[in-house]
Formats: structure tokens, sequence, C-alpha cells
């Protein structure tokens, strides 16, 4: 009896332990192409300009630039001033021929939302005109984009609108991720939006939400695509990112999901030039209010990134995404155009052939529409 016995708890056992074993994974990095690892370069270049209290951390592939590179802010949302927070983007998008600005426009505590966009304006100007007869950096004024991920995707709005004023270049691609922390009055907390109808008619505006947390960032990047009325319906695109438990690991659109944690672009592992000797006679004039601080939510949200790994939503939701807008601005194509592209919402493929829960991409609704309350996401029950 005894064997008997044994066989049916091994075949029992077997059973359970047969789901876990042969569960799919998630897809891997393409090898090439928009997301790809088909990179110019094996080494990224990187450094600071500016001053230790106001840097602008600086990143290119390594190795002379046969021609001009194309510029991209890194906007970062609040509380995640470090480039390590995104490392493992930033080291994409430089190893891909870009020369990426990530402006530290926040010191953690000490600085109001209300002051962050003048503050990377500032770092970005400087920056720009640091870099401009850099034989390595090589900037291309002409090819110039904004990435913003949370309240850095608010920033990125308001840096477009009105750049002459600023004495920035006129971005041709406005790439709003999760967008959020905005204002709801010149009273509340928040980035404060300015008007963005002086957006240029002719710019690029993507916005991406994910479907976890989505109706804070759904109203937001309503609010962006309506206020920038300057720019017609055909060169915006509304478009969100799904979860998947298909297999395992799971594919999970948080707000936070954007990160990309790479130690190697820790800020402090960067050598920044000092600050200028303080006038013992100036008076300081720092006043703390609340609004620095770090809320609950912002606290979580960049505990969340620190922990975040490169998985597939990296590889084809954002990295992906990314790459074909900046093509599609760069080239003059509209947001029409790279919508009609098949690849633009694929996000490939499980390890057993079932396909990724793919993107969605909407061109904005009439202005009748585009005030009706929408319904969530449909969740795909694997």
């Amino acid at each position: 009896m005894r064997r008997p016995l044994m066989m049916f708890l091994f075949l029992l056992a077997s059973c359970w332990a047969a789901p876990y074993v042969a569960a799919a994974t998630p897809p891997k990095q393409p090898e090439s192409g928009p997301g790809g690892a088909d990179y110019i370069s094996a080494q990224v270049v990187k450094r600071a300009v500016g001053r230790a209290s106001a840097p602008t951390y600086v990143f290119y592939a390594a190795g002379p630039a046969s021609e001009p590179r194309p510029v991209v802010v890194l906007l970062h949302s609040w509380g995640a001033a470090n480039p390590q927070f995104y490392g493992g983007w930033i080291e994409h998008l430089a190893r891909k021929g870009n020369l990426v600005l990530f402006p530290r426009f926040q010191e953690v505590n000490r600085t109001r939302p209300a002051d962050a966009t003048a503050l990377a304006a500032g770092l970005i100007k400087d920056a720009l005109a640091t870099l401009a007869d850099d034989p390595d950096a090589r900037p291309d004024l002409g090819r110039f984009a904004y990435l913003g991920h949370l309240a850095g995707a608010a920033i990125a709005a308001n840096l477009a609108a009105n750049p002459a004023a600023d004495g920035l270049p006129e971005p041709k691609l406005i790439f709003a991720l999760m967008p959020g922390g905005i204002a709801s009055d010149e009273k509340g907390r928040g980035i404060i939006l300015k008007d963005l109808s002086a957006i240029a008619p002719s710019t690029l505006l993507i916005t991406m939400s994910g479907d976890r947390d989505y109706l804070p960032t759904d109203r937001a990047a309503r609010r962006l695509l309506k206020e920038a009325s300057a720019i017609p319906g055909n060169r915006k695109l509304f478009m969100r990112a799904g979860s998947d438990d298909h297999g395992f690991p799971t594919v999970t659109a948080t707000l936070a999901s954007p990160g990309a944690m790479k130690a190697d672009y820790d800020s402090a592992a960067i050598k920044v030039p000092p600050d200028p000797p303080r006038d013992p006679k100036q008076k300081n004039t720092f006043r703390w209010s609340a609004d620095m601080s770090l809320s609950g939510e912002q606290t979580v949200l960049t505990a969340q990134m620190a922990t975040n790994v490169t998985d597939s939503l990296d590889y084809y939701a954002y990295w992906k995404t990314f790459d074909m807008a900046l093509a599609a601005a760069f080239s003059g194509a509209d947001a029409a155009t790279l919508k009609r592209d098949p690849k633009l919402i694929d996000m490939g493929v499980w390890s057993d052939g079932w396909p990724v829960r793919r993107l969605s991409a909407d061109l904005p609704k009439g202005e009748g529409q585009e005030t009706q309350q929408e319904r969530g996401p449909r969740r795909r029950l694997n």
C-alpha cells in the first residue's frame, strides 16, 4: 500500500508544481529598432554642468559625434531628483545617440513646486550654453524634446509654452508620462500650469498613463491635451499602458513603473562643479513652507522607483514608444501617422507565444465628448 500511496502523492505534487515550472515569462528587449539594443556605443559619458546646489547631469554615448546629437531633456517626478531612478532609460537614450539632460530642478524638502518650472528653465538654458561649443556633446537644438514623468510632465508642458521668453529651443516633442502633480489653482499645492495655448502648433504632444491608479493621470493628461489648444488634434495622442498577469513576473503599469533604477547613474558618483564661496555678509533668505516636503504618496512612489527593475514595460511601452515618437517628431510626421504604425501599440509576446496586452492610442475626441466621464480600462482575466 505504501508504494501506490507514494506514487499518488508524487503525481499530485507534480500537478500542482507544473503551472509554476511552466509559467510564461515576459518578452526581453528587442534586438533592434525602437526600444531595441542596437546601440552605437557600449559606454556612456556621465558628467555634470552648473554647480553643486543646482546641477544639470549630462549623458551621451562615448566617442566622437559624427553629427550633432538630438537633445532629450528628462524631467523627473517630484522627489526622484537623482538620475539613478531613471538610469536604465537614460543609458538607453544615450547609447542610441541622444544627448540627455537631467536638470535637478528640485532640492528635496527645500524647493517649492511653484518655483520648479523657472528653476528647470534656468538650468536647461545654462547647460545648453555650456555645451554649445563642446565637441563631444554637440547639442542639436533643431532636434529638441521633453520627456516628463508625473510632476515633470507638467513642467515639460510649461517649458514648451513660449520657450523664447526663457531662452530655450522650441521642442518638437512633449512626451508626458503619467502626468500629475498639477495644482488645482494658484493657491493649491503642485505645479501651476502656464497658458499652454502658447505651445507651438507644430509640436507633437503625447500623454501616457497606466491602468493602475489611472484616474488622476487621465484627468491630468486630458487637461494638458485640452489646454494645448493651438496644437491640432492630429498632432496629439492619448495613450495607456496596460497590466498583464498571464505569466511571471507580471506586467504592472503603475505610476512608478517608468522608473528604471540603475546605481551606475547615482548622482553621488558624478563630479559636480562646486558652489562659489558664499559672501559672509549675504543674509540667508531661505524660508521653509509645507509644500516643500514630500507628501505621503510622493514618498511611497519614490521608494517604489528605488526598487524598480527594467522589464518589458520599459522596453515596449516606454522606451519603444518614445523612440518612435522622437523619430516621428523630428521627421515632421503627425500623431495620426504614428498611430497607424502597428508597432506603436505592440507589446511583444510571452514566452509561450501569447501576446502581451497591447497599448491603447487615441487621438483626442471632439470638444463635446472630451468632458464626458470615461469608463475605466477593462481588465482581461487570463
